[in-house]
């Protein structure tokens, strides 16, 4: 081994061990907590509201993680500590408003009836979707794949026809 090559292991070795620890900010660090079922009560506002900042949107979908956050700042405001609203293996039941109490009362005694929704009947079990706009929600490349697959299709079909005809003809 060269003095050269000795001198920049030396030089790399001291830059890695001199650089600074990778550090999550602290809205990822809450994340994390919550969507590990660790607590993540003792922060302040700001925190929560940076961890709502940057929370994904599988995070958002599929995790209480938002919800609990929320109530952890609200802990946070009242001075509390957030306890158990900052524990995400904690589910509080939030109490329902007289309106949606009158509402679940009557689809218990109605069952499935139809329920008028903005003057249009909303029948439980039936999926109301208009054939057009689920194809319009299709992406363009699926169109074009779909496209091509024809395309294909017609010019063996049209190969095949034509070989046909060709032996026919020969015979």
């Amino acid at each position: 081994m060269s003095r050269s090559s000795v001198v920049c292991a030396l030089v790399a070795l001291a830059l890695t061990v001199g650089a600074p620890p990778a550090v999550a900010s602290v809205g990822k660090t809450i994340l994390y907590k919550c969507t590990h079922g660790e607590s993540f009560s003792g922060y302040t506002q700001a925190q929560y509201k940076e961890a709502l900042k940057e929370i994904s949107t599988e995070a958002s979908e599929y995790t209480d993680c938002a919800n609990l956050i929320r109530k952890a700042e609200l802990a946070a405001a009242g001075g509390g500590t957030g306890g158990e609203a900052a524990n995400a293996t904690s589910h509080v039941a939030i109490p329902l408003s007289p309106a949606e109490q009158k509402a679940v009362q009557g689809a218990h005694k109605h069952g499935s009836a139809p329920v008028q929704v903005g003057g249009e009947p909303i029948r439980p079990g039936v999926v109301h979707a208009n054939v057009a706009s689920a194809v319009n929600t299709l992406p363009h490349s699926l169109f074009a794949v779909l496209a091509l697959l024809l395309a294909a299709a017609a010019a063996l079909l049209a190969g095949e026809v034509r070989k046909r005809v060709r032996t026919r003809n020969r015979d």
